[in-house]
């Protein structure tokens, strides 16, 4: 499967028993495939993707936001954004890398795949850009355990699997 950029993804159940992090927003109940992810190709490796999940709870993260502009001035690890028609949180403090190997789907509505605007793409990406440097540099501003999920998916392109 082609992974687009300005598309949306479903994950394979079988990433989050292989990388069993408690902080992943894995799929519901019954085979749901919720939530979906926003994809970012890696700058530096194009078969490593980042995914930022996708959440509906807007006003819930609205406060969140507001309480760390408050405090730091800015929030860059959530952002509020039209998606589908209505405003959406994108959880880059919950985002990880994966390979499309465990990319299950594109997120579809009535069969046509759903694409975040190019503003929003920009946006996205220069706040993801920015966490993972602040990342890099010791701050540790995302819940999942990064470094593990990508030295387990970098192993596996490695070796070929």
């Amino acid at each position: 499967m082609e992974i687009k950029q300005g598309y949306s993804y479903h994950i394979k159940e079988e990433f989050f028993h292989k990388v069993q992090d408690k902080f992943l927003m894995s799929n519901k109940e019954n085979g749901n495939y919720r939530p979906h992810y926003y994809a970012v190709k890696d700058k530096k490796n194009p078969d490593l993707y980042w995914m930022i999940p996708i959440s509906s709870q807007v006003e819930k993260y609205k406060k969140i936001v507001e309480n760390k502009k408050k405090k730091y001035g800015k929030c860059n690890t959530i952002i509020i954004g039209k998606f589908a028609g209505k405003e959406n949180v994108f959880l880059i403090q919950n985002t990880f890398p994966i390979i499309a190997k465990y990319i299950d789907h594109v997120h579809t509505i009535e069969n046509k795949p759903v694409t975040i605007h190019n503003e929003l793409n920009r946006i996205l990406i220069e706040n993801l850009n920015e966490v993972l440097a602040m990342y890099n540099r010791g701050n540790k501003l995302m819940f999942t355990d990064v470094a593990k999920i990508k030295a387990i998916v970098e192993t596996e392109l490695r070796q070929g699997e």
